[in-house]
């Protein structure tokens, strides 16, 4: 028998016209075979041309920590994928504690691994408070360099 899974995709916006959309994907081994080509986004989101894509998984690499993620950035960011991603992480609190465990009780810090297909061993730490809504979440963790990038504001 198939049992079927209510797959709840979340939409965020994060600056004006600028959206996250969080992806839950089941098993970990999927994050290894993802090649994005940003590129195409623009043609398959319609809706929000300039999204970003984050596929969530709470199937994790080290068992301290509750989430794994991606971020593959819109193609009007100039880059393709983000080591660690602090707003990103910050919605999946939110997500964790309105769609997979509403009785959770808070305040409650989050571990969200990023970065491990790109040779980058990232973690945000995603703390939730507030027991009804709007949630106050905030992130922590600890910043290292990665690159320059030059970023042109029309």
């Amino acid at each position: 028998m198939q049992v079927k899974q209510k797959v709840i995709l979340l939409d965020v916006e994060c600056w004006p016209d600028r959206f996250v959309r969080v992806i839950p994907i089941k098993e970990l081994a999927s994050f290894d075979k993802m090649n994005p080509v940003t590129e195409n986004f623009p043609n398959v989101l319609k809706e929000m041309p300039k999204a970003s894509l984050h596929p969530i998984c709470f199937e994790v690499r080290d068992d301290e920590n509750d989430m794994h993620a991606r971020h593959f950035s819109s193609p009007y960011s100039g880059t393709i994928e983000d080591a660690v991603t602090g707003t990103a992480s910050g919605v999946m609190g939110a997500y964790y504690k309105t769609f997979v465990n509403k009785g959770t009780r808070l305040p409650k810090t989050l571990i969200v691994e990023q970065g491990h297909e790109i040779n980058i061993d990232g973690r945000v730490y995603v703390h939730v408070k507030g027991e009804q809504e709007p949630l106050d979440i905030s992130i922590s963790g600890t910043a290292v360099y990665v690159k320059n990038i030059v970023v042109e504001i029309e």
